[in-house]
């Protein structure tokens, strides 16, 4: 089959690889129907994380069952899935309290840039929808299970309110993805902090009612400029530096919340100013398998778009110029289709 291959920083293969097969009684093997290009990708691409050998490269994946292991009960051969990042078995204490992420027997879902996956602990991990769904649901789909999935978390993890006020730190697809959970869960201001012209747009489509172009201190100043100089109630951090991080606890109003779900690089907190800030924090790598079934409705209703944070679309063959385009900002995120 064909999957992409990162080799080194910057160089993305599309080879000839084997194709997965069961090796446990619990897996699935699944046709790809869509995969794409995570903003987390890039951190391998720019050589942030390190390239240690060739890695077949991706995590977020629609897709038909093409084969199941003699242990899956409920995931059949020809049904539409959509699945978390993290493989779980959804049955655990720590899954039934809904960070299927940290289940104990978790396991990462790589090399999703291919015709075919191999998706461990099935019946945990994917949602299988009644019907095939129509192709132009796709893409809202396939951001799912990774993009609109994270952003949500942020959004609950920073415990956004009906009438609340929310600040969204990072304008790529999962800030993007901040930006419409905010919207649903009922916030009445949400200000996104984003200085690129197109990405302003979507986030205003999403139901951005505010765009601060500062970054830093002068972010944080007209953050607190726009919300009678005391912050908002949550924040949605949705990059990993020091600097967003940092912008999102100072942006943050007493007693508010910071959901934090950009991959922390290079990331400290001064406990000093955490302390007195009464600011409260709670991330980590988004459960998405909680929120698939609510999405999935919202999805299919018409309700949400968030496949609107695909702005490229190529075949799989052409993964190379994909990458290129998002690491040179010229694409949001790039939608990949075997």
């Amino acid at each position: 089959m064909r999957a992409t291959v990162i080799h080194a920083p910057g160089d993305i293969r599309v080879e000839h690889l084997p194709e997965p097969e069961i090796l446990a009684p619990t897996d699935a093997v699944v046709r790809t129907v869509a995969a794409c290009v995570c903003g987390s990708d890039l951190w391998d691409y720019r050589g942030i994380n390190p390239v240690d050998r060739p890695t077949p490269m991706g995590h977020e994946y629609v897709g038909v069952v093409e084969e199941t292991g003699a242990g899956v009960r409920d995931i059949r051969p020809g049904q539409f899935v959509v699945g978390s990042f993290f493989a779980s078995d959804n049955t655990c204490e720590v899954c039934r309290a809904g960070y299927q992420t940290s289940c104990p027997h978790k396991e990462f879902v790589g090399g999703c840039q291919a015709e075919y996956i191999r998706i461990p602990l099935a019946d945990g991990t994917l949602v299988a929808l009644d019907d095939q769904p129509d192709d132009a649901f796709v893409p809202s789909l396939l951001a799912l299970s990774d993009v609109m999935g994270t952003g949500w978390y942020a959004a609950v993890a920073a415990e956004v309110r009906p009438g609340s006020t929310v600040v969204v730190v990072g304008d790529g697809a999962v800030g993007l993805s901040g930006v419409l959970a905010a919207r649903e869960l009922g916030a009445e201001r949400i200000i996104a902090m984003s200085r690129h012209a197109s990405r302003q747009q979507l986030a205003t489509e999403f139901g951005a009612t505010d765009v601060v172009a500062e970054r830093g201190d002068e972010g944080v100043a007209r953050v607190r400029e726009l919300t009678g100089g005391i912050g908002a109630d949550a924040v949605l951090e949705c990059v990993g530096t020091q600097e967003s991080m940092r912008q999102a606890v100072r942006s943050t109003r007493p007693g508010g919340n910071v959901g934090f779900v950009g991959v922390p690089h290079d990331v400290a907190i001064d406990g000093q100013e955490l302390f007195f800030s009464h600011v409260g924090l709670r991330g980590g790598p988004a459960p998405v398998r909680r929120f698939l079934p609510d999405l999935i409705e919202r999805v299919l209703s018409g309700r949400i778009d968030p496949g609107k944070v695909f702005d490229l679309a190529l075949p799989l063959d052409r993964a190379a110029e994909g990458y290129r385009a998002m690491d040179e900002r010229r694409a949001v995120k790039t939608l990949l289709r075997p």
